[in-house]
């Protein structure tokens, strides 16, 4: 019987997620980056104690705008599994679509994963850190074909194309959640993105409003996270800011196939701030809704790699197993 009431309520959740997402496929998209890995992921609870994690899987469906107005939906799998009782990986499987001006492409994007350990837990606070990377899940080089074949901008791209190392840290009270991250890009892509694949096009003119990416190098990334929650034994909710500070400049290509050479990019280093606000509904010890909603206050003048989105927002349904 209590097996028959878990599965009931899991199957109420899922038609609750799937009519609710609906309405959230309205609003933009989002990429998944490394600010929702391990100890730096938004609406964290805390726990008092330490206890061996349940495993569980959580159903995300992210969507945003770019400020070019390309539309950026992502399918995605979290998946986290308690190791003892202060560990936990945790692995994120996604699947993007882009519908733009030059094109509609979808693909693999890039896998992360993550080891999340509890470093201190006291009865007032917790703190965890996080070690990780992403794989990419293409070399970020599809293409548009009219009469011939053109690459097309990371903006269009499901996969950032490198291999990434992850870290960070979090604070955690029963009020406030503080997160601070690191990543860096290990190589660079295989996006040929360049204007003059573009001279013979009607497009020309849209491609040219999109940023060079040829063979793109990204800076390297810190991130900041401070949120304020609100709890009650069902229902919790959430506001809070999240920096991503470029340090450094990204590189690209220039000049011919034949003769090219490697420039920084300018405009391309300092902070992109996005105001978050989101809920969270419990229905039972196995099954709870998530939702998330975030608007860009500062973006950086110039993003060769796509990651620029000017609103975003999520839906989940997160299944304790």
């Amino acid at each position: 019987m209590m097996q028959f009431y878990r599965f009931k309520n899991v199957l109420f959740s899922v038609a609750v997620f799937l009519f609710l997402n609906t309405i959230v496929l309205g609003q933009g998209c989002s990429d998944a980056g490394f600010c929702t890995m391990g100890a730096m992921r938004p609406n964290q609870s805390f726990g008092s104690k330490t206890t061996v994690k349940l495993r569980s899987i959580e159903l995300l469906q992210y969507v945003g705008v770019t400020k070019f107005n390309d539309v950026i939906l992502t399918s995605l799998a979290d998946i986290n599994i308690g190791i003892g009782k202060r560990g936990s990986v945790q692995f994120k499987l996604p699947y993007t679509f882009v519908s733009g001006a030059l094109a509609n492409t979808n693909g693999l994007a890039d896998i992360s994963y993550s080891y999340t350990h509890t470093i201190l837990s006291k009865s007032n606070y917790q703190l965890l850190g996080t070690l990780g990377g992403k794989l990419p899940g293409n070399n970020s080089d599809k293409e548009v074909v009219d009469n011939r074949a053109r690459p097309l901008p990371m903006y269009y791209q499901t996969s950032l194309g490198t291999y990434d190392i992850v870290a960070g840290v979090s604070f955690i009270t029963r009020k406030w959640l503080l997160a601070a991250g690191y990543q860096q890009a290990l190589n660079k892509n295989g996006s040929q993105f360049r204007w003059s694949e573009w001279t013979t096009s009607e497009q020309f003119s849209t491609a040219l409003e999109y940023p060079v990416s040829w063979n793109l190098q990204r800076g390297k990334d810190v991130m900041f996270r401070v949120e304020r929650n609100f709890r009650s034994t069902k229902w919790n909710a959430y506001v809070g800011l999240l920096t991503i500070y470029r340090l450094t400049r990204d590189e690209v290509s220039r000049g011919t196939a034949q003769s090219n050479f490697r420039v920084k990019v300018d405009g391309t280093t300092g902070a992109a701030i996005t105001a978050l606000t989101g809920f969270g509904y419990r229905f039972s010890t196995s099954v709870a809704i998530k939702g998330m909603f975030g608007l860009k206050l500062i973006n950086r003048d110039h993003n060769p790699d796509g990651l620029s989105r000017d609103y975003v927002s999520s839906l989940s349904i997160e299944i304790r197993l």
